[in-house]
């Protein structure tokens, strides 16, 4: 995946040679960066902790998914729109924090039912096109990030290149649950990718 990086950007900058007019500082990550001068902490914790468990438990677990993943898929989906009723001005970690609980308890109550006819067919669905879906997953997971430079939706060259970083990693992360079949290792890995850019961040935050 490292690797990958270092080819894609190293082909970014023989792209803007010759393409000068190329304004790769056009969007900004404003938002984070405002969470990062105000509150370090919120940002490392969200950083490498709540982003991977939530972004993996949405974009990979329906890759040969168990029952239990599933479940989580749905609970982090609810989770994500929960986010979106609470006011923007909130604590972020109380925000968070807040929304796990909530998804955790509606894991429980559904990891208590017995799966349904129709939740077995799917999954065997999903099984079959695990391919189709790992590549799918990859690339929403890319697309997503656009939210984290601009408001609302659009899209242009300058923003497919910000957001193609990501969907090398939404793929490598994918390729990792389907070799080894368990979400811990996304998860894992995922921690690990931003925990390398928080560690190059550190002397701006500290």
């Amino acid at each position: 995946m490292i690797g990958t990086y270092f080819l894609f950007f190293f082909l970014l900058g023989f792209l803007n040679t010759f393409l000068p007019s190329l304004d790769l500082e056009k969007y900004q990550q404003t938002e984070l960066f405002n969470l990062m001068d105000e509150s370090p902490l919120a940002f490392i914790l969200m950083a490498v902790i709540i982003a991977p468990i939530l972004e993996e438990s949405m974009f990979r677990t329906l890759i040969k998914p168990s029952f239990t993943e599933i479940y989580i898929f749905i609970c982090a989906v609810l989770a994500f729109i929960g986010l979106g009723f609470i006011p923007q001005e909130a604590h972020s970690l109380l925000k968070y924090g807040l929304v796990i609980l909530s998804a955790i308890i509606i894991f429980l109550f559904l990891q208590s039912l017995t799966p349904s006819r129709f939740l077995r067919v799917f999954r065997i669905i999903l099984y079959r096109n695990y391919r189709l879906i790992w590549l799918l997953t990859a690339a929403l997971f890319g697309l997503v990030h656009i939210w984290n430079y601009v408001e609302g939706w659009q899209f242009d060259l300058i923003l497919f290149l910000l957001i193609f970083p990501r969907i090398i990693a939404g793929y490598f992360f994918g390729k990792i649950k389907v070799e080894n079949g368990n979400l811990i290792w996304p998860i894992a890995m995922h921690a690990m990718n931003n925990g390398i850019v928080v560690f190059f961040l550190l002397p701006k935050i500290l």
